[in-house]
């Protein structure tokens, strides 16, 4: 009785987790689109800064008042991290401008075999055929979504390159550094945070003015387009901590796959909230082979052999907790 109690608080955890996930970054996507389409507010990389900014002073809070337990990341790891998340920011916002949009969709359908790359170049992780063709049922259905104008060139293929691969090495690196050090979420947010936020709002202007060729300190901060701002950053809290719990539960191509699950949603909710796009025939029939794919992919993955990583030993140590939410850290079971 107890091993099924112990199955279903962590199935329970699990959805509440993704729930959490979906939540935050549906709603800071709907958030940021009003705020940049309507309010023209268009310096994405200082406003993640701003994220950033938010998120510190929420895990400093939280360990003021003991939710979080001191912890230790070594400086050479946390700066790769910072590398990793950074540049895929900043090649994610390149990539979106130098790219079409449909090129840019297949830059960040290309994700998902990246991550299985690393995963079974680092972890090991075999995939079943089933597993496999899943994972090519969610691309396909993704790509019949979203795709739409096609074109490439040079410096865009360059920094769609440097996107796909930095996010795919950051969320891996979420994942690795978790079960490494034994880190909680709240944990490694409190120790990359502080940095991330303290770099971006460094280079975001520069960045920001390279893209735009516009200063943020000109633009014109009324009341409406503050409110915006800030209630960006709030959700944003939610935002990171959720993909930090998502991808320490999940492993990246889990988060992957179920991320596309948000891009259906914000198709959907954008048709009814700004009702530029309509839903056709090849939307809606995308959305549907997506999510038979997701399903499949869930049920796939979770048979014996159809996910799995080979046993390895990690250094000996007591796990730590974020005092508010218990995270999984067994290294060989299904993924």
């Amino acid at each position: 009785m107890a091993p099924a109690s112990k199955a279903d608080r962590k199935a329970a955890l699990d959805v509440a987790s993704w729930m959490f996930n979906v939540v935050t970054s549906v709603g800071i996507i709907m958030v940021n689109k009003a705020l940049m389409a309507t309010h023209g507010y268009g310096f994405a990389t200082t406003l993640t800064g701003l994220h950033f900014t938010a998120t510190t002073i929420m895990t400093v809070v939280l360990r003021c008042l003991g939710y979080v337990q001191p912890s230790h990341l070594p400086v050479p790891d946390l700066i790769k991290f910072v590398v990793f998340a950074n540049l895929s920011i900043v090649g994610m916002n390149v990539s979106l401008m130098w790219n079409s949009v449909g090129f840019y969709q297949i830059a960040k359908l290309c994700m998902i075999p990246v991550s299985c790359f690393l995963e079974v170049l680092f972890d090991k992780v075999r995939y079943s055929r089933d597993t496999k063709l899943s994972i090519l049922v969610v691309l396909i259905g993704v790509a019949v979504c979203t795709i739409t104008d096609v074109s490439v060139n040079a410096k865009g293929l360059i920094a769609a390159t440097i996107a796909v691969w930095s996010t795919a090495l950051q969320q891996y690196y979420v994942h690795f550094l978790q079960r490494k050090y034994s880190l909680g979420s709240f944990n490694l947010l409190g120790h990359t945070a502080p940095v991330q936020a303290a770099s971006l709002l460094l280079l975001g202007p520069f960045v920001d003015y390279w893209l735009t060729r516009q200063r943020v300190d000109t633009f014109n901060y009324n009341i409406i387009a503050v409110f915006f701002i800030i209630l960006s950053c709030i959700i944003a809290i939610g935002t990171n901590l959720s993909q930090f719990i998502c991808i320490g539960r999940f492993t990246a191509v889990s988060f992957q796959v179920l991320g596309h699950m948000k891009t259906i949603l914000v198709l959907v909710l954008g048709f009814f909230l700004f009702g530029r796009e309509g839903l056709n025939l090849h939307v809606v029939l995308g959305m549907l082979l997506a999510v038979a794919g997701m399903i499949w992919y869930g049920n796939a993955s979770s048979k014996p052999g159809g996910k799995e990583r080979r046993s390895f030993s990690m250094p000996s140590g007591k796990s730590q907790k974020d005092g508010l939410l218990t995270e999984s850290g067994q290294l060989d079971e299904k993924v």
